[in-house]
């Protein structure tokens, strides 16, 4: 936003990319309704009086080498191509405000470049025998004695701080790089969401997630973890506020920010039936002892990996015996899926094992009009869905739901391999005024959601660290309690 006022005819910044400053100031008139003309004497020593700006050579990240082989493999998988990945752009907010950046998922896979990387940036791909010359494209700092360096909000390193450097990023990351103006599109290009073949390569090579990836992916589900335990240390507040599910998004909010880049996507805090709704994001009602809230919450670290953990707390600190029923067939679920995932197992087989038990509780307790078996038949079962309609198992990495434009073979049809790492997250949810149900039963939702990395032994519970069973809850919120 701007930090002078509407009328100040001193240092507001005309219209970036419609007017010079020369040719502002001798209209001397405004370009938009609030924004005023620099005056001749600011357009005479803005320029002057500041020091030399050494460049920097950072060390190579940690990421770069990684970054290097995905590089490699797409570079083999279309020879004679070239290939153009933008970064993306900036994305209007409202008026002259922005969305925060956030790159590309398939860019930042093969660049290394996550929170820190530029608007507008693009790698190239350029054919050559034997492979590609790649090159990363982006906006470099602007010098001081630009218009571009004090009158372009969105750009301008005196409204949005320093710009980096060719050299460094390319010492960074370990890529050849040029400035943007440098770039020119060419007839024949496969650019990366309108090539069908090369957006669904860059999407199937992230299934298999290599060694620094699951350190990043750990390092999410870890920060996600404290933010958890800030919620419930901050339960008494939470319950004392009239939008307390609006405390709790703040108070996750304040850990993604702190010790991570933000949220890997919007927050669900939801509180008695709201927790029915499968993507409750408005977060703002009460949240009320005696009833159950759910938390579906992931941090997105700086590398733009995230975490996506789900734990659903009695409010009041101890479950009733009917809310704890419905918690540990949840719970039961979510084992039976973990028990079924094995290297070689196809992926939908987790959904498979946690859908069973959903069917043969929910008919156990009468409320399904056939036997679990007929529920479970592929043709003409499915009544118990209406109490679990969501999938139980997706992909995680760069992306919440990662690897979307994979091939079905590939992806649900697919076989687990070590280094998958996937979410398994059954849920049951009885709505309020769902008369299939006793009256008991209704506004519960209950869902339990961990991060699964596959490995040769078997899978791995990344998140397992964070209370899931529900003797286990009421402890970790009775500790807090003291």
């Amino acid at each position: 936003m701007d930090t002078t006022g509407e009328n100040d005819a001193v240092t507001t910044a005309p219209e970036p990319s419609t007017t010079t400053p020369e040719t502002t100031a001798a209209a001397g008139t405004t370009v938009t309704n609030r924004r005023q003309p620099f005056p001749r004497g600011f357009l005479d020593t803005i320029s002057q009086g500041w020091a030399e700006r050494p460049e920097s050579v950072p060390p190579r990240r940690e990421a770069a080498a990684w970054a290097k082989r995905r590089r490699d493999a797409v570079s083999a998988a279309f020879p004679g191509d070239r290939l153009v990945l933008p970064a993306g752009a900036l994305r209007q907010r409202s008026n002259d405000t922005d969305y925060p950046f956030r790159a590309h998922s398939a860019f930042a896979h093969l660049t290394g470049w996550g929170a820190d990387a530029e608007p507008d940036a693009v790698l190239v791909f350029d054919p050559r025998e034997g492979g590609h010359d790649v090159t990363l494209y982006f906006r470099e700092r602007a010098g001081r004695e630009t218009a571009e360096f004090y009158a372009d909000p969105s750009i301008g390193e005196f409204w949005i701080g320093p710009r980096p450097a060719l050299g460094g990023v390319a010492a960074d990351l370990d890529l050849a790089t040029d400035h943007l103006s440098a770039f020119a599109p060419a007839d024949g290009d496969r650019v990366l969401d309108d090539d069908a073949d090369l957006t669904r390569f860059v999407s199937e090579l992230r299934l298999v997630k290599d060694d620094w990836e699951i350190g990043q992916l750990q390092l999410a589900v870890d920060v996600t973890a404290r933010g958890f335990d800030d919620i419930v240390a901050d339960l008494a507040r939470i319950i004392a506020h009239p939008r307390g599910e609006r405390v709790v998004e703040g108070v996750f909010h304040a850990r993604a920010r702190s010790d991570g880049n933000a949220e890997g996507y919007d927050t669900i805090a939801a509180s008695g039936p709201h927790a029915c709704y499968l993507h409750w994001t408005r977060n703002d009602g009460s949240v009320v002892p005696g009833d159950l809230i759910l938390i579906d919450a992931g941090v997105e670290v700086d590398s733009l990996y995230t975490a996506d953990i789900t734990r659903t707390l009695p409010v009041s600190g101890r479950f009733t015996d009917i809310q704890r029923r419905v918690y540990e067939t949840v719970r039961e679920a979510a084992d039976a899926a973990f028990a079924a995932a094995r290297p070689g197992v196809r992926f939908r087989a987790v959904h498979e094992a946690a859908m069973a038990v959903i069917a043969q509780r929910t008919a156990e307790w009468g409320l399904l009009p056939v036997t679990a078996e007929e529920a479970l038949d592929a043709d003409r079962g499915g009544q118990h869905r209406r109490y679990m309609v969501h999938g139980t198992s997706h992909h995680l990495g760069l992306d919440v739901h990662d690897c979307a434009q994979a091939r079905r073979d590939m992806y649900y049809d697919g076989l687990l391999e070590p280094g998958m790492v996937f979410t398994i997250e059954p849920g049951l949810y009885f709505q309020v005024d769902d008369l299939t149900v006793p009256e008991e039963y209704r506004g519960i939702g209950v869902r339990i959601e961990d991060d699964i990395l596959m490995t040769t032994d078997g899978p791995v519970n990344l998140s397992a660290g964070i209370p899931r069973t529900a003797d286990d809850v009421e402890a970790w919120i009775a500790r807090h309690a003291r």
